[in-house]
């Protein structure tokens, strides 16, 4: 690991570089198309299975960020939301959000090119988010309030209780 780059391996695998230029490839595409500048790919083995690009201010979506919208692409491919034997290839060490969506999805690996100070050099500075979830929710900007009504657990009563349920 790096100070630059927190969590960084290097274990670089040949394959690697092609895929990375190809989400760098996008990335700058959706630029010039007026996206972000984000690109990432879910691959399977030696397979593309889905591309995505940065679509928050295209679609108005603060969701839509290129490895989310790879990811939904990928998951609706292969038929499932479980990309297990995958690897997520992106322009750009992702956020939070997108780290956590890899995370649900089940990718075996994530392969990244830039890192988050190029992002923040950029103006997408994920700083303030990492910084923020390593700190007590009492000294957050945004109130994360708990109302325990008498009702909260019955969803998962009815999840549990649910014989046909697809669990994850």
């Amino acid at each position: 690991m790096t100070a630059a780059s927190p969590g960084r391996r290097n274990a670089e695998r040949p394959e690697d570089a092609a895929w990375l230029e190809r989400a760098i490839e996008l990335a700058i595409l959706n630029v010039a198309d007026g996206g972000g500048p984000f690109g990432a790919l879910v691959v399977r083995g030696t397979e593309l299975v889905a591309e995505g690009q940065n679509r928050v201010t295209v679609d108005l979506d603060p969701t839509a960020h290129a490895e989310v919208v790879a990811i939904r692409a990928a998951c609706q491919v292969v038929g499932s939301f479980s990309l297990t034997g995958a690897t997520l290839y992106t322009s750009c060490e992702p956020c939070p959000l997108c780290l956590s969506a890899a995370l649900w999805a089940r990718v075996d690996r994530v392969v990244f090119a830039a890192d988050r100070h190029d992002a923040a050099r950029g103006g997408f500075d994920d700083r303030e988010f990492y910084e923020l979830f390593a700190r007590d929710r009492e000294t957050w900007h945004i109130p994360i309030d708990s109302v325990r009504v008498p009702d909260a657990p019955a969803p998962f009563d009815a999840w549990l209780a649910h014989e046909a349920r697809t669990d994850y």
